[in-house]
């Protein structure tokens, strides 16, 4: 996908060594996000080449995303010729699953093993916001982000790959309390559940979020993507089987690491 056409979908991209940032442009509408958008990020993971190691998504303006453009569900002012969600209703079943399949894969490619994804998150990640920021692997917030899973105040539910994350963070208790009641869930709380990494005042957002690039492209990256691999079926594996991948795991590490030191 061209520059572009990314832009066109409200999105920049800016590859520089082996960070990735995705940047959510579209601050008039405190980024609210639309189908153009999810295909537009799914064209952007599949693009990404071997050398990313890090991928920041971030937004521009005073709220990471206010979720879905209400445009894209109100016939009456949806743009002529614009993709939107009441395109699904002249859809068979079998094809409305298929197209959503399609935007999950604008989130699903943030949890590939390849490289670490972190969500910046200032202001509002409400609905499909939230589930962007949850399809990263970490969350560093400012101290004015609120969390809200809307979707169910719509009489819908939370489709776009968010709820196993949200029950991987909180737990199922929590998560159903959350996605049930859409409440707002602030900075502080979001940390002390597990939802996010850390909180820091807005002014220091991307400083840290540096910080965290830094520290995560130091090791070697066949050592962060071979520990992310193990960490994210951990849970749902039994001791046997994960102490099998570990050892798998580390004859390829010591084979690189003595590798690169015959080479020295």
């Amino acid at each position: 996908m061209t520059p572009d056409a990314i832009a066109a979908a409200g999105l920049v991209l800016d590859v520089t060594g082996p960070v990735a940032t995705i940047t959510l442009d579209r601050p008039d509408v405190r980024n609210a996000q639309t189908p153009a958008m999810w295909r537009a990020l799914a064209a952007v993971g599949e693009g990404l080449s071997d050398d990313v190691r890090v991928v920041v998504v971030r937004a521009t303006g005073p709220s990471f995303s206010a979720g879905l453009d209400l445009s894209m569900i109100d016939p009456s002012r949806a743009p002529e010729g614009v993709e939107t969600l009441t395109d699904l209703l002249t859809l068979s079943d079998a094809e409305m699953s298929a197209t959503i399949d399609d935007y999950q894969r604008g989130f699903t490619f943030l949890r590939d093993p390849r490289f670490v994804s972190i969500a910046a998150v200032q202001g509002y990640a409400v609905g499909a916001g939230f589930q962007l920021a949850l399809s990263c692997d970490l969350r560093v917030v400012a101290e004015d982000a609120r969390f809200c899973m809307k979707e169910s105040a719509l009489g819908l539910v939370p489709d776009l790959t968010g709820t196993k994350p949200l029950v991987e963070c909180v737990g199922y208790a929590r998560a159903l309390e959350m996605c049930a009641t859409a409440r707002m869930v602030g900075a502080d709380e979001a940390v002390a559940i597990g939802l996010a990494l850390t909180v820091v005042p807005a002014a220091d957002l991307d400083t840290t979020v540096a910080d965290l690039v830094g520290a995560l492209t130091g090791p070697l990256a066949g050592a962060v993507r071979e520990t992310k691999a193990l960490l994210q079926g951990a849970a749902h594996r039994d001791l046997d089987e994960q102490r099998h991948l570990e050892r798998q795991a580390q004859v390829r590490r010591f084979r690189e690491v003595a590798g690169l030191m015959a080479g020295e």
